[in-house]
């Protein structure tokens, strides 16, 4: 058993009302084409390195076979489970249906297309370890390796961005954007619970949030890579994420903040 499954389900860390050491939430839209790939990638390092596990494949509205896709991957595979609703609504739902649908004692969420290559999880639970409830992948902090950079403009665009919202919202997190984090279940749940946000504003209140209740966050070098068919469209997204972290903050500023402890590793 390595390092990693022995912090996992090592002495009392179960719950005997999960019994299952990690939930990894998919949120998939309109995914079919890669979805088999990388759930076969998920699905295969997760067998050697954790003793139970499921993945939770969130369908958010797709308009294309995904579902089938994921459900046939499920048939023919352990722990795999897959949640469909309709119409879209957006990842922050998806991501938030499958935390709330999660046994897990930790919750990791990735991004289907693997930007964030699942062998990074290691690195997030060695945070967990030392006593953090929340471990963010980030492409921002020392020690990132970004494997294929996107476009110049949108990486301009994205430091742009962070300024703006270390600015209004949460000061010395420099990549709230990444898609790969994890959290202790208790954090997700009590998190998850508050979160109204359905777009790709909704890592900035999870993470808001995560601080105003007094939940230590690890920002944690890791591996990315830009992949080319991203939904992410620059000047409408951000302009949205704006507007969401606006609604972030007003709508959450009643919660009594608790000395941050966040910090980068």
């Amino acid at each position: 058993m390595n390092k990693m499954q022995n912090f996992i389900c090592g002495g009392s860390t179960l719950n005997a009302d999960t019994k299952v050491c990690l939930s990894v939430i998919i949120p998939a839209f309109n995914e079919e084409r890669r979805l088999p790939e990388t759930l076969a990638v998920v699905w295969t390092y997760l067998t050697a390195a954790i003793p139970e596990f499921e993945i939770l494949v969130v369908d958010d509205g797709s308009l294309d076979n995904t579902a089938k896709v994921a459900k046939r991957f499920a048939a023919d595979h352990k722990g795999v489970r897959v949640i469909s609703y309709q119409p879209n609504r957006g990842k922050g739902r998806a991501v938030k249906v499958g935390m709330q649908e999660g046994r897990g004692e930790f919750m990791l969420f990735l991004d289907a297309d693997l930007a964030t290559p699942i062998e990074e999880t290691g690195s997030l639970f060695k945070q967990l370890a030392s006593g953090y409830d929340v471990a963010i992948g980030s492409r921002a902090v020392c020690g990132s390796q970004l494997l294929v950079r996107q476009p110049w403009y949108r990486e301009l665009g994205g430091r742009t961005f962070n300024l703006v919202i270390q600015l209004f919202a949460l000061p010395g997190i420099r990549d709230t954007q990444c898609g790969f984090k994890l959290f202790s279940r208790r954090a997700a749940l009590e998190i998850f619970a508050r979160c109204a946000e359905d777009g790709f504003g909704f890592d900035i209140e999870v993470l808001y949030l995560a601080r105003r209740l007094g939940y230590k966050i690890a920002e944690v070098p890791v591996r990315w890579r830009h992949v080319g068919e991203s939904k992410v469209r620059l000047i409408r997204d951000a302009l949205r994420m704006f507007a969401s972290t606006a609604r972030v903050v007003r709508h959450h500023r009643g919660i009594k903040a608790v000395t941050d402890e966040s910090c980068r590793v």
